[in-house]
């Protein structure tokens, strides 16, 4: 009788992480590659990929994603399961050229809530992203949004 042959398995954890002071993370969690700033706090069950880069200031709620090549800006909220997503499938199938990605940048002061989705966009300073919804297009107005897509509900 054939015996299943076991799975290869990489424990990444943290690992190749810049570090500021008075950052929090608590584990299990996958940071690598990435760059922390001072006071900085990441839940459980976190996954943040390479060429990131999280502001000073900002929480990172359990169960996030935050795919390659993201920049969050300072005292920003990022809610639970919140997911960026920057290789937009556009020939129908994942994009192995990681330069062609689109690059997602978050502004400062910015709140995220639970389950929503951010691709490959731009939010300004100041904006507030309700639970679920799915930003699929930059947002330059300082603003409560919501949906799916997202919209402006009301201006701040």
């Amino acid at each position: 009788m054939n015996m299943p042959e076991e799975p290869t398995r990489r424990s990444v954890g943290v690992k190749n992480v810049t570090v500021g002071r008075n950052v929090v993370i608590y584990e299990p969690a996958n940071l690598y590659d990435c760059e922390l700033c001072d006071g900085v706090f990441i839940g459980p069950f976190v996954e943040i990929q390479s060429r990131t880069r999280i502001g000073r200031n900002t929480r990172v709620q359990s169960h996030a994603f935050i795919c390659e090549s993201v920049v969050i800006g300072e005292n920003c909220f990022i809610g639970h399961g919140v997911m960026f997503a920057n290789d937009m499938f556009r020939e129908g199938k994942p994009n192995p050229d990681r330069e062609s990605w689109g690059k997602i940048v978050i502004g400062d002061n910015v709140s995220i809530g639970s389950g929503a989705t951010i691709l490959a966009v731009s939010i300004c300073d100041g904006a507030v992203i309700g639970a679920g919804s799915v930003v699929t297009k930059s947002l330059t107005e300082k603003g409560v949004y919501a949906g799916n897509p997202a919209r402006l509900l009301r201006r701040l």
